[in-house]
């Protein structure tokens, strides 16, 4: 079609399609991430041949790579990687030398010479770090335990691969001198990188930003500014531009200005994330496929199984609970665009085929298609596994176990689940009334503020059937679930029951459905954020626990 080799007619045209392939996505109840894959094998040049992969499309799915690791690196500070770093370089780690080793025998016994399974080794190692961010932060689960350690060692093998695809590239050229000196000077480009960034953080970053905090957009543009600045000089400093993106939003995540940062670009970053995801599905040529289906399938079940087996065993081993394994250890279970990358790396190299190409490409499209829906529906996936998944976890999971100790509620009132704002107001209102408060939160630096501040807290998930079994329920008189959402809240409910909680509860809802589904349920009371203040709430809550004289 000659009229798309304008670029501005080619973007209008992928909006609209993008727009009503989703809008039939939506309505079969499929991920947004595989509907826009979907679009660009549809109009790409494997079907229908309407664009080809061009300058302007890769320009934004950059910037919205750039975008999506600043917003996730604006939530983290210090104290958080210096208390996620053992695990997810342990994890990490683990996860990269298993899925080589086994995944470089599993491609000999397929018939691969010793460095095409090399490569397909490598390229079964690496998870998509934009694909598991997106779907834990659409589902709300980026500040989560599990979300956090996820991350973490995403981040460790996104620079793993940097040293990996470094030391291809010079197996393919010069000797092994070259690739020590390689090493040794991306090793001081990162080193000073660090230091750099970390000077401004202290001398000038928070002045600025006080400054430009005068005008929103000025602080907006900034803010894009030095994400995609950032991005770029890690990238030519040999190193992603998603370890430089990230770098950028942990640069001012210990700001005051974060929050409102974060806030005001997500929208802009959801619309450019579109493009990565139809660009991807654009590069994938499907003409390559068709005779790696056998030994595709078996490399992709290893991937779905394997890598999440290996993430659960050494977290396992670290004294996480399995749940917490299992939701963190589904997040590898894909290959990364990075793979694809190796693969075309490997193929200019001369190193391996079209054919070996094809097989990582195949492996990508089943595993990246598959590992959304996994995600999407953990919880559900670990209630039906949780019996079997005992063989992951240590009689006493120390490491979670150690904060339930001193903070199970005991003698509390009330049980307040999500210490967001809602639920802070809750717990504050009601504390001052002179009742016994409990806060339960999934953040686990959330909970950490909170204790700090004097209040009972605990780390624990709505969505957890077992959490209750660990609350002291006996005294408790209501438990308040401050977190919207109807099969969250529902879950919350069947778990109290079944763990033999005798009291009332309260669930809040943002909107006329879920408000219609808990009328007839079996909840106490409905409190509606938008149209209830939270000390209002808490009056109506206080005065049923203490009647006046003469009421019952």
């Amino acid at each position: 079609m000659e009229l798309l080799a304008n670029p501005f007619y080619e973007t209008a045209f992928v909006l609209l399609v993008s727009a009503i392939i989703g809008a039939i996505g939506l309505r079969l109840r499929q991920p947004l991430i595989v509907t826009f894959i979907a679009v660009g094998i549809l109009v790409g040049p494997s079907v229908l041949g309407w664009i080809t992969p061009s300058e302007e499309m890769e320009l934004f799915a950059h910037l919205g790579i750039s975008l999506l690791l600043f917003v996730v690196g604006l939530k983290l500070d210090l104290h958080l990687i210096r208390s996620m770093g053992l695990v997810a370089l342990a994890t990490g780690l683990g996860q990269v030398a298993f899925t080589s080793i086994v995944g470089f025998l599993l491609a000999l016994l397929l018939g691969s010479a010793p460095l095409t399974a090399l490569y397909i080794a490598v390229a079964l190692t690496f998870s998509s770090t934009i694909i598991v961010v997106k779907l834990l932060s659409d589902k709300r689960e980026i500040d989560s335990l599990h979300g956090r350690i996820a991350l973490g060692f995403l981040i460790v093998q996104d620079l793993v691969v940097v040293l990996v695809m470094i030391g291809l590239s010079a197996l393919g050229s010069e000797g092994n001198l070259s690739l020590g000196m390689t090493l040794l000077q991306i090793l001081l480009k990162g080193g000073l990188l660090l230091l750099g960034v970390g000077a401004l953080m202290v001398a000038v970053l928070p002045k600025l930003l006080n400054y430009l905090a005068k005008s929103q957009e000025l602080l907006l543009v900034f803010a894009i500014a030095w994400a995609v600045s950032l991005a770029a000089l890690s990238e030519i400093l040999g190193f992603s531009t998603e370890v430089g993106a990230f770098l950028a939003g942990i640069s001012l995540a210990s700001t005051s200005y974060r929050e409102a940062i974060g806030a005001r670009l997500v929208s802009i970053r959801d619309f450019l994330l579109l493009f990565f995801f139809v660009n991807l599905g654009s590069q994938l040529d499907l003409s390559l496929l068709g005779a790696q289906i056998g030994p595709a399938l078996v490399l992709s079940l290893f991937v779905l199984i394997g890598n999440p087996a290996i993430v659960m065993a050494i977290m396992g081993y670290m004294g996480y609970r399995k749940r917490t394994g299992l939701l963190a250890g589904l997040t590898v279970a894909q290959i990364s665009e990075f793979s694809l990358i190796l693969a075309a790396l490997g193929l200019n190299l001369g190193h391996i085929s079209e054919e070996t190409v094809g097989l990582i490409t195949l492996v990508g499209l089943i595993t990246i298609g598959l590992s959304t829906y996994l995600i999407l529906y953990s919880h559900v996936l670990y209630e039906r596994l949780s019996p079997a998944l005992s063989i992951f976890e240590r009689q006493i999971p120390h490491r979670e176990e150690a904060d339930d100790a001193d903070y199970g509620a005991a003698g509390a009132d009330v049980i307040v689940y999500g210490l967001g704002r809602y639920g802070g107001w809750l717990v504050n209102s009601l504390a001052s009334k002179g009742l016994e408060v409990h806060g339960v939160d999934f953040d686990p630096e959330n909970v950490r503020r909170w204790r700090r501040q004097g209040f009972s807290a605990h780390y624990g998930d709505a969505e957890d059937p077992e959490y209750p079994s660990h609350l002291a329920l006996s005294t408790v008189k209501w438990v308040i679930s401050s977190i919207p959402g109807i099969e969250v809240n529902r879950t919350l409910l069947h778990a109290l029951q079944y763990h033999g909680y005798q009291g009332k509860l309260a669930v809040t809802v943002h909107n006329d459905q879920e408000d219609a589904v808990f009328q007839t349920s079996e909840v106490d009371l409905i409190l509606r954020p938008f149209v209830d203040a939270a000390e209002q709430a808490a009056d109506e809550l206080v005065q049923i626990l203490r009647p006046r004289p003469g009421e019952r």
